[in-house]
């Protein structure tokens, strides 16, 4: 049976909310995950409240094999993912002696004062261990099934980089696309059916508009290539007929 690895991600800042800030990690988090297997099914935006990220992190962690989280891991007061998380976990949250050694050192290298504001960067949840962050030194963490990450898109992705080597991947999802030139409406019944008669694919229906025209983009899913190749016939034939009915 092919194995179903699942995770869920969870973007934390009121500034995604408001808008003021456009989230470019969804995106990217989702390409790392199909490449390898792993099903990312369920992305959540919460608030800077802490009684919401305790409540998103305990619900979607104990639902999938992994979590991500970005945003609210920096020097400032309202960066309070650390707090949740650890209260997630009912366990302190409190200063790691290597992360406060690795920033004072990388401040100093830079003649920067280390100042109260920047050691908040240096607490994480006790027992947590250190996700790398190659960019600014200050280095997310791990607890449990949840991987806490920055949420500026360059450090993400470097955390990110160095969080992949450490997950299970699953067996990939394989994918084939038919062109139909017919409108949902028209072809939404048969569809259906195929989809039935196929339990182990996933068919995904995609409305298009150009040239004056409807069209429909068909993509069939599987995990095995038997199952693809099989769904994909089906397809390929219903469009067949429509195509034969209105010529």
């Amino acid at each position: 049976m092919p194995e179903i690895v699942t995770a869920a991600m969870l973007v934390i800042g009121d500034e995604i909310l408001s808008g003021r800030t456009k989230d470019r990690n969804i995106g990217h988090l989702a390409d790392i995950m199909t490449a390898i297997g792993i099903d990312l099914k369920e992305v959540r935006i919460v608030p800077d409240e802490e009684d919401e990220i305790v409540a998103a992190v305990n619900a979607v962690r104990v639902r999938y094999t992994y979590v991500f989280t970005t945003g609210g891991i920096g020097p400032t007061h309202d960066d309070i993912t650390a707090d949740s998380i650890a209260k997630a976990f009912g366990v302190p949250c409190e200063y790691d002696a290597k992360a406060c050694a690795m920033l004072e050192a990388s401040y100093a290298a830079r003649g920067i004062e280390y100042t109260e504001a920047r050691k908040r960067m240096a607490r994480m949840p006790r027992g947590a261990d250190h996700i790398d962050n190659p960019v600014s030194a200050a280095p997310g963490f791990r607890i449990g099934n949840v991987h806490v990450m920055a949420g500026v898109p360059a450090i993400f992705q470097a955390m990110l980089d160095n969080v992949v080597p450490t997950l299970k991947a699953g067996t990939k999802m394989l994918s084939a696309t038919v062109h139909c030139p017919f409108g949902e409406g028209l072809i939404g019944g048969p569809l259906a059916d195929i989809q039935k008669a196929h339990p182990d694919t996933i068919i995904g229906s995609y409305p298009k508009y150009g040239d004056g025209k409807f069209w429909t983009e068909l993509v069939v899913r599987a995990r095995s290539q038997e199952a693809l190749d099989a769904a994909r016939a089906d397809v390929e034939a219903m469009v067949a007929g429509f195509a034969s009915t209105a010529s």
